[in-house]
Parts: C-alpha cells; sequence; structure tokens
C-alpha cells in the first residue's frame, strides 16, 4: 500500500546520483522515497545504499540496468532520475516515459540528434514531462544576470569564456567523458550548461553554429608539453605528478570506483596523456540566436584557474559577470576533484570572489550585489534545484527546464561538433529535421 509519497528510482550509480539521493533522504523524506536503484555495478549502488542507510532513508532495492523496464513495474516508479553515461540517455528517458513515468536527466538530456528527436517524441506520445537538471539556472547570480538583462535593452552580443582548471578539466580526460562517443565532447557534455544559460537569459534560441576546436593540452599529442608522465594507473603514478588522481586516498571515490571496478572493468583514473583521448580541450563558438544577437564563446579545459566570465553588451548599457571559483590548483589538491572534501592546505590556498557589474550609458557603473552565493554546491545552485525538482519550492523564475529547453542547449554543442567536422557554420534546427 502506497503511503502518499513519489516513488523515485535511480539509473546510474556514479559519484553524480549521490546530490540527488542525499536531497531526497534528508531534504523531501515526507514527500518522496527512494524506492530502487539500477546500475550495471552492484558495489556501486551497494555504496550508495550505505550512505542512504546512514541518512535513515534505505536501503533501495536495486536492479541491474539489464532489467530497467521490469524495475519500473515491479516497483511502482511515479519518477526517474537517470545519471548514466550521457550516450545512454536516452534510451532511459524513452523507456521510462512510455512506461508512464516522469524523468529528471541529468544534462546532457542526450548526446546525438537522433536521441534528441526520440525523447521529444516520446513526450509528446506519452503525455508525461521530462526536466534536465541544468543547475546552473539555480546559481544566485545567474539570477541576477536574468534580472538584470532586462535593462540593458535590445541585446546585440555576449562574449562567454569559461576556464576550466588543471584539476577539474584534466579529470574529464581521465573517465568515460575522454570518449566523444560516450559524452558527445565538452561541447555537449560541459558547455551545455552554458548554452542553456545564454538561452534562457536571452530568451532565444540558436540560429546558426560556426566552431572551431582541438585537442591541444591532454591526449597522447599533449605529451609534447613535458607533463606526461608514463603509467597506467593514477594510484601507481609517481608522487610528484600533479595529473594524477588518487582514489585511494578519497573514501567516496574509493568505493564507488576503485572498489567497483573488478566488476565491470570500468577505470575512473585514466592518465590523462594516454590514448583514448578524443574530445577537445581547447574549444571556440560562435553562435547567431533568433534575436539577431551573437555569442562569441571559448572554453579552456587547462588553464590555472578555474571559473568565467561573461559580458553583455545591450542597447542602454553592458553587464559584466566576473567569477573565480579557485585562483589556482595548489599541490596538495592538484590530486582531488573538485567538489571532493579536502582540507588543510587546499581549503586554506584557494581562493575565489565574484562581482556583477552593469555599466549604462551616461552614468557610473553600478555594482549588483547578490545575496545566497556560495563557493560550494555550484554557487549554492545544487540545493535550489533538487528544492524546485522534488517539490519542495516555489520557482518564480520558472527555471525547472523542460525536455524542449535540453533540446536547445543541445542543438548548440551538436552544430559546433558539426561545424568543427565539417568547416562550415550549421543551421542548428536542421539537426532536429529527421531528413
Amino acid at each position: 500500500m502506497s503511503d502518499g509519497r513519489r516513488r523515485y528510482a535511480l539509473v546510474g550509480a556514479g559519484a553524480r546520483a549521490g546530490m540527488f539521493l542525499r536531497a531526497l533522504a534528508t531534504g523531501h523524506a515526507d514527500r518522496a522515497v527512494v524506492v530502487a536503484l539500477a546500475d550495471v555495478n552492484h558495489t556501486r549502488m551497494a555504496a550508495h545504499n550505505g550512505w542512504l542507510e546512514e541518512l535513515g532513508a534505505g536501503p533501495a532495492k536495486t536492479y541491474d540496468a539489464a532489467d530497467f523496464a521490469k524495475m519500473l513495474v515491479e516497483e511502482r516508479v511515479d519518477e526517474v532520475l537517470v545519471t548514466t553515461v550521457d550516450a545512454t540517455h536516452a534510451d532511459y528517458i524513452v523507456a521510462a516515459l512510455h512506461q508512464g513515468c516522469d524523468v529528471i536527466t541529468e544534462k546532457p538530456m542526450t548526446t546525438d540528434a537522433d536521441g534528441c528527436r526520440r525523447i521529444l517524441a516520446a513526450v509528446e506520445a506519452s503525455g508525461r514531462r521530462v526536466r534536465v537538471a541544468f543547475n546552473y539556472r539555480y546559481n544566485p547570480l545567474h539570477e541576477a544576470v536574468k534580472n538584470e538583462i532586462g535593462q540593458l535593452g535590445e541585446i546585440g552580443s555576449v562574449h562567454f569564456e569559461w576556464l576550466l582548471d588543471v584539476r577539474h578539466g584534466a579529470d574529464y580526460f581521465r573517465r568515460w567523458h575522454r570518449d566523444a562517443a560516450n559524452s558527445g565532447g565538452l561541447l555537449v557534455h560541459k558547455s551545455g550548461h552554458h548554452f542553456d544559460l545564454v538561452n534562457w537569459w536571452l530568451d532565444a534560441t540558436p540560429a546558426t553554429v560556426y566552431a572551431q576546436g582541438r585537442q591541444f593540452f591532454y591526449g597522447p599529442e599533449g605529451r609534447r608539453h613535458g607533463y606526461a608522465r608514463d603509467y597506467a594507473r593514477g594510484q601507481e603514478a609517481p608522487e610528484d605528478d600533479p595529473f594524477a588522481l588518487r582514489l585511494a586516498d578519497n573514501p567516496q571515490l574509493r568505493a564507488l570506483y576503485l572498489d567497483a571496478e573488478e566488476e565491470d572493468g570500468y577505470l575512473r583514473d585514466q592518465n590523462v596523456f594516454a590514448p583514448g583521448v578524443t574530445i577537445d580541450d581547447d574549444l571556440a563558438v560562435l553562435v547567431r540566436y533568433s534575436t539577431g544577437a551573437t555569442m562569441t564563446y571559448h572554453l579552456t579545459a587547462y588553464a590555472p584557474w578555474e571559473g568565467y566570465r561573461v559580458m553583455v553588451n545591450g542597447s542602454r548599457g553592458r553587464l559584466e559577470l566576473e567569477v573565480v571559483e579557485s585562483d589556482h590548483v595548489s599541490p596538495a589538491g592538484a590530486s582531488e576533484v573538485k567538489g571532493a572534501a579536502v582540507h588543510g592546505e587546499v581549503a586554506a590556498a584557494e581562493h575565489g570572489h565574484a562581482q556583477l557589474t552593469v555599466h549604462p550609458y551616461w552614468a557610473p557603473p553600478r555594482e549588483v550585489a547578490v545575496e545566497g552565493y556560495a563557493r560550494g554546491g555550484h554557487g549554492g545552485a545544487d540545493a535550489r534545484m533538487t528544492g524546485v525538482l522534488f517539490g519542495g519550492k516555489d520557482d518564480p523564475m520558472d527555471r525547472s527546464a523542460t525536455a524542449r529547453d535540453g533540446a536547445l542547449a543541445l542543438l548548440t554543442g551538436l552544430a559546433a561538433n558539426r561545424s568543427m567536422a565539417t568547416g562550415a557554420p550549421v543551421t542548428a534546427t536542421d539537426l532536429l529535421d529527421p531528413t
């Protein structure tokens, strides 16, 4: 007999699943319950169940990923959380929709145009909803940008520069993301956040996209820069190697990956300079939007500091946002992952700041004070997003991203990838045309 709570199942029991499971267990237990987990690796599911039990909310029943459809029926699932490898999102989303479930999916919604078309068709056929976890919309700084853009008149252009430092950026080249067949590359996996923000800020859709990119720093080609060490596994790396991830030193990563690798062979700590890297690390994109505005965008995945700069030019002035999430990577922090629990030197050594300024015509610049911004949890966005997604908080800004929003963010990255392959501009909306 149902206790009236909404029944959630999660597929994909990696590290990102933890944010959703903790939120359900600690902030929404009165209205939601995690009834099942599905994954290809039972060791990872056992680790998450252990943490759920510590929070007083578990364990959930576990299923092999191949039994996903069976799980939805047996556990009477209302909503599915999809946190699997990006290239598999579409299969799970479509199966859940056809089973009558709603879906919350990690971004990107999928990694190719065919998957996007399948999801949109399944949403229409099923009448169920898909929401994409674009947590950057919930960052207080980004909310402030959305509010302030209305003071700039007609928007002419945006410049958006994103820097991933040599801790965070390197991590995409250690794990499954390093293969474009899994992730779609950084313009789909990582930059989808940023493309969605611009769509949302401008209330616009991508029209024409041109891009250039290359593998400059990581992968075998990056060996020319002199940082490469010859080792196959992170824990076997030389002690002085700043690019080695040491899984054994982090209890969560050890439980999810090091202890689990015998079951499925997945290696979380690959050498960032080893063969098998098929994604680029230096990417430039030019976008024309439906409103006529343009965006110049650059992603650097090997920067000495982490953060971003956004400039918006309008007919009544200019907005500038600068965010430094960490001003350098300390030696003690280099072998960790961003967001991991680190102590001592790392916490003391790395600093950051954020500043949002509006420059109106014929008036002094105005700095915008932003309440609620925090350096952790994506600027405080994670908790704000799960509060809305799981029904505990109102959302007057209507930030919850739909399947259409997921498709529009994806279009920019997919069009950019095609442009890099062909050397020509791409009409983004043509990608959703099955002909």
